[in-house]
This record gives structure tokens, sequence and C-alpha cells, in this order.
């Protein structure tokens, strides 16, 4: 089954409230507001694009190894995923999705990561629970993801809702500031110019993986000077 048609089973199966779920409708309607003012604030229109140049980077692996972004792209072209967080069901079937296919990427010389604003312990869980083979990778403070433009700030009223729901980022994140990355999906050259961008303000909707796959052939091609 696509990626999206999975993600759109489960919210649908959510906001209907059914077991295991039984969330209020209140709760609901506070969630799209939110995801409405995101999408209507224009941020995610001022978000690298193909054709600009990715920012460098090394961030922590969860077992506290440093991990340059440049290192990678001297191996190969580089395939980006900026996720919310292990508490996020759209996240975590988005990253089981990229495991499967990160055979196909590896086929195409191509390293792939992804980085998230939460703690280590939680990345280590992320990649127990999801049977990852590829790193996650933490941004503090989503410095990192700022650069890419995906890093936005937790309206009051959404923050109210995520304590009300025992979904206390800061704790997930070490970090107090209530900041998120919106999803974004990136594919970087060895020349560090980014050839994939998909960033969508609804975190419900994620490109499919195989969607990246033009994008790493055009990178092979380049590396081989064809």
């Amino acid at each position: 089954m696509p990626l999206q048609a999975k993600l759109d089973a489960f919210r649908a199966d959510f906001e209907a409230g059914k077991p295991p779920y039984n969330v209020p409708a209140s709760v609901i309607t506070v969630m799209h507001r939110a995801t409405a003012e995101l999408i209507s604030s224009g941020v995610a229109e001022k978000t690298l694009k193909a054709g600009d140049t990715a920012p460098s980077f090394t961030l922590n692996d969860p077992e506290g190894h440093p991990v340059s972004s440049a290192a990678l792209l001297e191996k190969g072209p580089l395939v980006i995923s900026f996720y919310r967080g292990v508490w996020c069901p759209y996240c975590n079937m988005e990253l089981q999705a990229l495991q499967q296919a990160w055979p196909a990427f590896r086929g195409l010389g191509a390293n792939l990561i992804a980085i998230s604003p939460q703690t280590a312990v939680n990345s280590r869980k992320s990649v127990r629970q999801n049977h990852l083979e590829f790193p996650i990778l933490s941004d503090t403070h989503n410095d990192v993801a700022a650069e890419f433009g995906l890093r936005f700030a937790l309206p009051d009223y959404l923050v109210e809702l995520y304590k009300s729901l025992k979904n206390d980022l800061p704790s997930f994140n070490g970090d107090g500031s209530w900041t998120l990355p919106m999803p974004g999906r990136f594919v970087i050259g060895q020349d560090g110019v980014i050839l994939y961008a998909e960033v969508n303000p609804d975190y419900t909707r994620r490109p499919e993986p195989e969607d990246m796959i033009p994008a790493l052939q055009k990178a092979a091609r380049l590396t081989n000077g064809s």
C-alpha cells in the first residue's frame, strides 16, 4: 500500500475517534485550526528548494557520534528526512516506508538519514520500534531545520492542547522552545546542490519514497559524468 494511503487510513480512524484512539472532536478541531494557520502563513514557501545549496551540518547520532553531511556527500548523494518525533504516528509510518525504500536508494549510491529535534534516547526508540537501518540524528533546538526553513513555533493554544494530551515536547526534545520542523524530504547531490525538495505544512501529507528516485538517478548520472 502506498505511504499516503496508509496515512489517510490512519487519519480517518483517528479523527473518527475509533478505538484505541477515542479522541474528542474538540481536539481534532484544534489540530485542524493549527494546520490551516500554518498553511496560510506561507512559511512553507520560504523553505529551501531544488537548485538551492544545502547548508553543511554536523549532528550526533543516537550513540553520541558526530555525523557530518560533508563526509556523507563525499560518498554519494544524500537523502534527508526531517520528522517531528517518535510520538508522531505519521512520522513513524514515513520512517517505515523509507526503510522499505532504503535498498533502492543504496543501489543508486545514496546515503539516507533522518533528522529530528528529539533526544538520543527517543531516537534509539524510533530506530528500535521502526526497525531502521539508517541513522537518526538529533537536531537540538531545530537549528538545522531552521537553516532549511522548516522550523516553526507552535501557537499557544496548540501548546496547551499538547500539554493536556501529555505530549510534552520539552521532555521529548530536551528543549523548552516548543518548536517543530515541518516534515521535509530532500535529495542533495555531491556538489551540495538540492536536487529534490518536498515540504508540506500539513503533517498528515508525505511524499512517496519512490518520488525521489529520479533525483537519485540524476545524481548518479552527474557523478558518472554522463
